[in-house]
């Protein structure tokens, strides 16, 4: 197998591992006509990195060789190639980036021999067979003579001129001929380098060996490379440099901005970018080989861990922007110290030493950091104060970041977390309060875990305990002042010294039975005088009271609130059961649903009275020693039903409207607003349909109770004689009786409804 069929099959694998079908006959023409350049590394492959190398296959292949026109179609079906092959340049073999440029704009055509070429070919081998039979014809005129003279009448004899005639044809048409070859051998010896470039293939063995002739030899450079020249000319504009080579090179003095010192005899270092261009100029770039330089020093440097020097030139978002090499790298504000940073500006503009952390090679990104430096120097102080460190040992440090859970603090290397309930013996709402960042402290060290990775720091502990400093003579029923430095739901803490708080239950601030938020009563920062309740110094407790200062209401209640007096109070609040009114500050009553009035049925408190509404009651019953008081609504005026009693007797008649039907009957109000309950069988009209709701009638009574104020009617009895009669009967019968209850017209009663719901 040949060279170029071991390199056209690679080429097809490596297709086929980037998912690329290829029509193997075309693909094969399309890598025949490159040449010996898919034998050199450096030419095999295209940089889609490389803006230059780009526009070469855009004007040499696709203008040139398949006769496009230029257009940003070119650039784009370019882009897409390098999309398609991949981000890296690895596998960017010349062969197939070609092949599906030749696909993409469907030029297979170039690759192939036309019916133009053939006809040019047929027209070109016609005059050379004419030319054939022309010498042909001279020669049988030549020969024609000799035959004539020398015949003889025997065949035997004629025969050899004849035959010497037909071989000297024969011998004039191979000398005019062109060998007669066969058509696939042609085609496998033919010379396709030859007939597309133009020039005859060198074998690469030969150009390997011609290479190696050449090394060490003057002027021999290689391209990409990038070496030491000397300037030997200047301009305005350019500087002319020597490497040695056959020709000179120009690079414009844009390059060398950054030294406006640059002279004759400088030696500069340059990166060839090409060896000839299209007019045999050597083309050098000092910009270029600059930046690889310094690639391959960040690189070195990345590999080997070596601390280089670098410049800050300005702050970016979330960091610095650091010169290494004339190569921007990025620190992070994270890698600048092991402490946050607060003022960035302070680095700006400053040579400081850094590792390389981190490369992009792809993005042409490097990150370096500074912290790292400066924890390799403190992981030796940590380690040894580490290993120093005892529970309750005090130490200096630096206040190095405060949260609002604490302060931690840098002890040289180590850091620790003072807690904020153990930075002041007062209560701190903020550490800031106490602390501030970069002060220098002493703090004593109350725990730490087993690897002392996490430390417990205290700063309280550094001084006495208050409690220990409280006066001694303080006692159980002082009356002291504090500062309230804490409200809860349940009561409020009052400082009554450094370091020593009290609480107030709300229960303790204010003699009123109805707990209040603690809030209303008081709020942060007030002075207030309290009574010590509670002192318990071994628990560190103190219980204070604010109402012990004012004077029990309930002292004198009984001269205030005698049974039976009337007062007005405001409600407080009321329950299903009744309503607490407020006659004065710690002293309140309760009136049950059942004493807020004589005639209304109320099913619950909010429908008589509402809370702040102020509210005349009677004291119907105090206990001072359960602090509870039983008042009446209802009592501070006369009781309705004693008139009622002689207007609704039993058989009397009254006017009244149905206010409402219920599951039994329906109630019905009367003029006076007195309501009565009437069953549901005694809602029938004389025309016989029922009475509905806001319809107005005439009803009699059936049943008065005072006790339990009910009153029941009937509208069927008004027009029924009979059921009048027997009312009136069971009335003389309740006349004659002890009127106490209607219990003695049970009889009478039940007799009347037998008949009643027997006649209906």
């Amino acid at each position: 197998m040949s060279k170029l069929q071991e390199k056209i099959e690679f080429y097809s694998q490596v297709a086929g591992e980037l998912g690329i079908q290829l029509d193997a006959d075309l693909f094969g023409k399309v890598t025949k006509g490159l040449g010996p350049s898919i034998y050199k590394k450096d030419a095999e492959v295209v940089s889609c990195s490389q803006a230059d190398e780009l526009a070469t296959v855009k004007k040499n292949f696709l203008i040139k060789k398949l006769g496009l026109e230029n257009s940003e179609e070119l650039d784009q079906a370019i882009a897409e190639v390098c999309e398609k092959m991949g981000k890296s340049n690895k596998n960017k073999y010349r062969a197939i980036f070609y092949y599906l440029l030749v696909e993409k704009f469907d030029k297979a055509a170039v690759y192939s021999v036309t019916d133009k070429e053939k006809t040019k070919k047929e027209e070109t081998s016609a005059p050379k067979q004419e030319k054939v039979k022309e010498v042909v014809e001279e020669i049988k005129e030549e020969v024609k003579p000799v035959v004539e003279k020398t015949a003889t009448p025997k065949a035997e004899k004629t025969a050899e001129p004849e035959q010497e005639v037909e071989t000297a044809v024969e011998t004039a048409k191979e000398a005019v001929e062109e060998p007669k070859m066969d058509p696939q051998e042609f085609l496998d010896t033919f010379d396709w380098h030859k007939y597309e470039e133009g020039i005859e293939e060198v074998d690469e063995e030969h150009i390997k060996s011609f290479e190696k002739a050449l090394e060490g030899t003057v002027g021999f450079v290689n391209e990409r490379e990038v070496i030491e020249g000397t300037v030997i000319r200047m301009t305005d504009r350019e500087a002319i440099i020597d490497i040695n080579s056959k020709s000179e090179g120009v690079i414009s003095l844009n390059e060398f901005r950054y030294n406006p010192a640059l002279k004759v005899g400088d030696k500069v270092e340059v990166l060839v970018d090409k060896r000839e261009d299209s007019t045999g100029q050597l083309v050098l770039s000092h910009r270029k080989a600059r930046v690889i330089k310094a690639w391959d020093r960040v690189n070195a440097a990345h590999e080997s861990g070596e601390v280089v020097t670098g410049f800050v030139k300005c702050r970016t978002r979330g960091g610095m922007i650091v010169d290494i090499f004339g190569i921007e790298a990025f620190l992070p504000g994270s890698q600048i110290d092991v402490k946050p940073i607060r003022d960035y500006d302070q680095y700006v503009e400053k040579n400081m030493e850094f590792k390389v952390v981190k490369i992009n090679h792809e993005f042409k990104n490097v990150v370096v950091s500074h912290k790292i430096l400066i924890e390799a120097d403190l992981e030796e102080q940590k380690k040894e104060i580490i290993s120093q460190l005892e529970k309750g040992q005090v130490l200096e440090g630096v206040v190095k970041n405060i949260t609002s859970y604490g302060v931690f603090v840098d002890l040289g290397g180590v850091d620790g977390l003072i807690h904020i309930t153990d930075l002041s013996w007062s209560r701190v709402a903020h550490p800031n309060e106490v602390v501030e960042l970069d002060q220098t402290i002493n703090v004593v060290i109350l725990d730490f875990d087993e690897d002392k990775s996490r430390i417990q720091l205290g700063l309280k502990q550094l001084s006495e305990h208050p409690w220990d400093a409280l006066d001694p003579n303080l006692k159980v029923g002082d009356k002291i002042k504090g500062k309230v430095v804490v409200i809860a739901d349940y009561g409020v803490f009052v400082e009554v010294a450094n370091g020593v708080e009290g609480l107030v239950h709300v229960s303790e601030m204010s003699w009123s039975t109805h707990l209040r938020s603690a809030s209303d009563f008081v709020k942060v920062g007030d002075v207030i005088d309290v009574e010590i309740l509670t002192l318990d110094r071994e628990a560190r407790k103190m219980s204070l009271g604010m109402k012990q200062l004012s004077k029990d209401p309930w002292v004198d209640v009984m001269d205030k609130y005698p049974v039976g007096s009337v007062h007005t109070g405001k409600v407080r609040n009321y329950t299903n059961f009744g309503v607490f009114v407020e006659l004065e500050e710690g002293i309140d009553g309760l009136v049950y649903i059942s004493d807020l009035s004589w005639t209304k049925k109320i099913k619950h408190p909010s429908d008589f009275v509402s809370v702040g509404d102020e509210l005349k009651v009677k004291v119907l019953e105090l206990n001072v020693a359960e602090r509870k008081l039983n008042l009446g609504h209802k009592q501070t005026s006369e009781n309705p039903w004693d008139a009622h009693q002689e207007n609704y007797t039993v058989g009397s008649k009254h006017k009244g409207v149905v206010k409402e039907k219920v599951d039994k009957g329906a109630i019905v109000v009367f003029e006076d607003g007195v309501e009565a309950f009437m069953p549901g069988r005694h809602m029938t009209k004389e025309d016989g349909s029922k009475l509905n709701k806001g319809d107005e009638a005439e009803f009699m009574v059936l049943e008065f109770s005072k006790e339990y104020r009910r009153i029941v009617v009937s509208h069927s009895a008004t027009y029924k004689a009979e059921e009048e009669k027997a009312v009136k009967a069971a009335a003389k019968k309740m006349e004659k009786a002890e009127p106490t209850t209607l219990g003695d017209a049970n009889e009478a009663l039940a007799a009347l409804k037998a008949k009643m719901e027997g006649e209906e």
